[in-house]
């Protein structure tokens, strides 16, 4: 187990803010982000190899590690993260919320600001970047359950009003990204325009460009003249332009990689994170809405092995939902050791005998590289496995969103610490009242008690403070341990690697894409 000691304390900080209802949590200005003292006039190129892909970079409902990576130099909230340890700084707020009561706050926008097209942003942006984040379709909408309004007072003005108080306001107000109220929501999905330290110039199925917001009048200005995403999902790809010079930072670095990187001058950087291969399976269909299946699959998978052969030891089993570096982790009820027997009485009790499914999964190499032994294991307790591997995009279309593809199981990576590390981000975004839980695994609708029950512990925990919320976030990690539609195998180390001789101040992050806001190109 190869844990990172700086996550492990930035999680347990994020955590105990979690659990206390202070103000409004994350830390005062004096943990703002700040630009390096040596920031003048942009200059040089950053080269990125990416390992994702996406057709949808909408800020407001987009869950792409691709588009979340990119938008993070485009678009801003009223908050952002340093994503290197979560801290939480003002960009499009002048200063910390103004507490008016326990449920009102009042933030007051930052003098000045403009969005890239010149157009000054206003209270109403704001407010009508709410409604598209919490649109009763955005898979966003649960993160603001506390929240019973976001208005305007005036046009450098915004209030707050919540149901009940909530310890984490500005962690959460990351996650609306401020656009134009003009702009349609098919430009926002094609090319959004943001008021951030960069703009889109081109984007393309291969490639994305941003340059610097001329307008841009923020405390993270841009440091270089171009930024230049290389999409290459095959690992050998993104290696090969390493080596070769064709990009300066990698992402999502495979670890049978870091010897060759090392040699040619890079530096390689681990950070245990809360990444996961997940199993997702059709409740809606039998043997599926049984959990004693679900359960017998995860007995049946050698997760140790799995990790040691195809992760080279880069991960950590999953001993509940949360990773156990974030501060509300409990070791759940149900532990999945391997356990073939068990396995296979689980599903003879279910009456799952001569069991043949199809398990769909993405293409990421890391993802199709673990379904040989997923499909071994499965077989050895008896039930038949076929394989068909698609590109992300066409596993959701295809099945996970498509009412009339009556699917059996999906292994697919997912990350929610793009949208924050409090536990509630990292359950809701899977087990929130969102597409997962309705259409995806379906486990609203075919457990509609447990689901109700589940969705009563959250609500309760998300309004407890100390011992009391880190006990009552256990029952839920517990629930989910039995109930398990949707459960994670391992937690992976995020390796990424840099040409030091080509970038400055690089501060490798704990999640999928690549943050480079403050990064300069070395002189």
């Amino acid at each position: 187990m190869r844990l990172s000691k700086r996550l492990a304390k930035v999680s347990a900080i994020v955590g105990a803010a979690a659990l206390t209802l202070t103000a409004c949590g994350g830390g005062d200005s004096s943990d703002a982000k700040k630009a390096p003292a040596d920031s003048g006039k942009p200059s040089g190129q950053i080269n990125l190899g990416v390992a994702y892909e996406t057709t949808n970079y909408h800020p407001s409902n987009t869950s792409s590690a691709l588009a979340m990576g990119t938008n993070w130099h485009v678009v801003e909230g009223l908050y952002e993260f340093d994503m290197a340890d979560y801290k939480v700084y003002p960009a499009l707020a002048k200063d910390e919320p103004k507490k008016v009561s326990d449920t009102e706050y009042e933030i007051t926008l930052r003098d000045g600001a403009k969005f890239s097209d010149g157009t000054p942003v206003k209270a109403e942006d704001v407010v009508s970047s709410y409604g598209r984040t919490t649109a009763e379709k955005s898979i966003y909408k649960q993160f603001f359950a506390f929240v019973d309004s976001v208005s305007a007072k005036d046009e450098k003005t915004v209030v707050v009003k919540l149901k009940f108080p909530f310890g984490m306001l500005k962690e959460r107000l990351v996650d609306v990204k401020v656009v134009p109220t003009k702009a349609s929501d098919a430009d926002l999905t094609a090319k959004p325009i943001g008021s951030g330290p960069f703009k889109y110039e081109t984007i393309s199925n291969t490639q994305i460009v941003a340059v610097p917001n001329e307008n841009y009048n923020g405390p993270m200005p841009a440091r270089v003249e171009k930024m230049q995403w290389s999409i290459l999902k095959d690992d050998s790809a993104r290696l090969a332009a390493a080596v070769s010079g064709t990009v300066d930072i990698m992402e999502a670095v495979p670890s049978a990689s870091a010897e060759k990187l090392k040699a040619a001058g890079w530096k390689v950087e681990e950070v245990q994170g809360y990444n996961n291969p997940f199993l997702m399976f059709n409740t809606k269909k039998a043997p599926f809405n049984d959990p004693k299946v679900r359960q017998a699959f995860h007995y049946a998978i050698n997760t140790d092995k799995l990790i040691d052969s195809v992760m080279d030891g880069k991960a950590t089993a999953a001993k509940s939902f949360l990773p156990d570096t974030n501060a509300a982790f409990k070791k759940a009820k149900v532990q999945y050791t391997y356990d073939q027997a068990k396995a296979k009485e689980l599903l003879a009790s279910a009456g799952a005998t001569n069991l043949e499914i199809t398990l769909v999964t993405t293409d990421h190499p890391w993802i199709a590289n673990l379904a040989p032994q997923i499909k071994a294991d499965l077989e050895a307790a008896g039930v038949k496995v076929n394989i068909k591997s698609q590109a992300s995009a066409d596993v959701y279309a295809n099945y996970a969103d498509n009412p009339n593809s009556n699917y059996d199981a999906i292994l697919a990576p997912g990350d929610p610490s793009v949208f924050g590390v409090d536990p509630g981000i990292i359950i809701n975004w899977w087990y929130g009242d969102n597409v997962w839980t309705k259409q995806r695994d379906a486990w609203q609708t075919s457990a509609p008690d447990k689901y109700a029950a589940l969705q009563k512990l959250v609500t309760e925990a998300s309004q407890l403070s100390g011992d009391k919320a880190n006990e009552k976030w256990g029952e839920v990690q517990d629930m989910i341990s039995e109930e398990v539609p949707l459960y994670p195998l391992f937690h992976r180390v995020m390796i990424t690697a840099y040409n030091p001789k080509k970038l400055m101040d690089v501060k490798p992050i704990g999640t999928t894409g690549l943050e480079v806001v403050g990064v300069s190109a070395a002189k």
